[in-house]
């Protein structure tokens, strides 16, 4: 079980007595010794101490992040380390310069402790399937931690502080509800995605993992470039939650329903309105239009990553090394020009303009009909599988590949702003996320209905 309490885990409400030299010891300290759940792919210790010192003798220009250290997912260039993106023919590129999100990052005072591991080039959810071998899951070693941003979501339950994800599908949530921490995917656009390996370029974003709603509201401030404001309060009695029917006809087991129909009994009994919004249209959403878009665009999108950073490499050089049978299916199947699944443009342009353009219509309905603040559902209709199980393995094993990203998958493909917050099972055992979906561009109102269901949902997780 992870471990709790500790300044090192406080963003939002910083003690600033306690030193940059001890947070980033400490962050050191619990990576090293859960260094068996194999979330980390590069550990720069000597650097993050050095920058701990420096910031420890700063005492001017202070930011909302002095001092902290924080991971980053192995797809998010960070000057001077390797970006693998988990797969071998990656394994030596170094970039020269950081990210704008990691830039912003440091800006604000934060220092970059290493890069996580994460599944294969992102094309899976079990975090199972990485050149650098599998993650386990934060409080049990043997399930699965989810993905694709698994090495960031295990560390941060594990105690660090912070790191960034990225999301396409349903990567930031996911391993953010299986780990039991917080997860933010903003609005299409919210972030820039420059230095970033790709994967969908109209569906991919960076997002921030963190333990509470708060410290993901001061991550989204830094990330967006925006002043840091705080979460406003709002009383429950003026929130309306819509419930897609889809949770209840869908593969959600026992233990995920249990949760979800506790904390909904705790929103309704201090006046939070919960009302039915029928059928969404999540039913094979990923397989008929995100599999399409997000095929299509990793084709041209890595494409023209590696003519601009390994113009030495083709894609197909890329797909020939990779380690993850799971995921060298899928882009042998689908990507790779001329593959015998590789999609054609007008396949791509129907799901962008039909697919994609119909479900943010539903979308935007049920929104006004129900007069919706948010849309919440379970993050993953399932607990985290053992590891070996066959779970949410990714590539062409769609059936459990849909499982897991089946509440998560919709909201991605429209842009929408999407959080995840913990609630353990009612009888404990392993975590259980509730998620959001706000409306597009409303990731400020999200992550202030987030911190109010974190306040009223408090109790009943301790309880757990």
């Amino acid at each position: 079980m992870p471990e709790s309490g500790g300044p090192v885990r406080a963003l939002a409400h910083r003690d600033d007595r306690v030193t940059s030299r001890s947070l980033t010891e400490d962050a050191l300290d619990i990576a090293r010794r859960h260094a068996g759940h194999n979330a980390l792919i590069t550990v720069d210790a000597e650097g993050a101490l050095r920058e701990a010192w420096r910031a420890d003798r700063r005492r001017a220009g202070r930011g909302p992040l002095h001092g902290v250290p924080v991971v980053v997912k192995d797809n998010i260039h960070v000057a001077g380390m390797p970006n693998t993106a988990g797969t071998p023919a990656l394994a030596d590129f170094v970039p020269r310069a950081d990210a704008p999100v990691v830039s912003r990052l440091r800006a604000a005072g934060a220092l970059v402790l290493g890069k996580t591991n994460l599944h294969e080039l992102c094309m899976g959810v079990s975090g199972a399937e990485s050149a650098a071998g599998a993650v386990r899951n934060a409080w049990a070693p043997d399930r699965l931690a989810g993905g694709s941003s698994a090495g960031t979501a295990v560390l941060v339950a594990l105690g660090l502080p912070a790191g960034l994800g990225t999301d396409t599908g349903g990567s930031i949530r996911i391993p953010a509800a299986l780990n039991g921490v917080c997860g933010l995917r903003p609005s299409l656009g919210r972030y820039p995605t420059d230095g970033v390996t790709p994967l969908s370029a109209t569906r991919d974003t960076v997002g921030p993992i963190a333990r509470t709603v708060a410290d993901l509201a001061v991550l989204d401030s830094v990330l967006a470039g925006e002043p840091i404001g705080s979460v406003r309060g709002r009383p429950a009695s003026v929130l309306r939650l819509g419930v897609p029917a889809e949770v209840t006809s869908g593969p959600c087991d026992r233990e995920t329903l249990a949760a979800f129909d506790h904390a909904l009994g705790r929103l309704r009994a201090v006046g939070v309105t919960v009302v039915d919004v029928g059928q969404l249209g999540l039913d094979g959403i990923e397989r008929r239009v995100g599999l399409p878009i997000t095929a299509f665009e990793a084709r041209h999108g890595l494409t023209g990553y590696l003519q601009t950073y390994l113009p030495s490499l083709t894609l197909e050089g890329l797909v020939a090394a990779i380690a993850g049978p799971q995921v060298r299916r899928f882009f042998r199947t689908h990507v790779v020009p001329g593959s015998p699944g590789a999609v054609a443009q007008a396949d791509y342009r129907a799901a962008i303009t039909l697919g994609r353009a119909r479900l943010l219509g539903q979308y935007r309905r049920v929104f006004r009909a129900h007069r919706l603040d948010a849309l919440v559902f379970p993050s993953t209709p399932r607990q985290a599988p053992p590891v070996g199980s066959g779970g949410p393995a990714g590539g062409d094993g769609w059936a459990a590949f849909e499982v897991f990203t089946r509440h998560t998958a919709a909201g991605s493909l429209i842009g929408l702003p999407g959080l995840t917050l913990p609630i353990p099972a009612p009888a404990g055992g392993l975590p259980v996320g509730l998620a959001l979906d706000g409306p597009p561009g409303g990731d400020r109102l999200l992550l202030d209905i987030g911190r109010l269901l974190e306040d009223i949902l408090a109790p009943l997780a301790a309880a757990g």
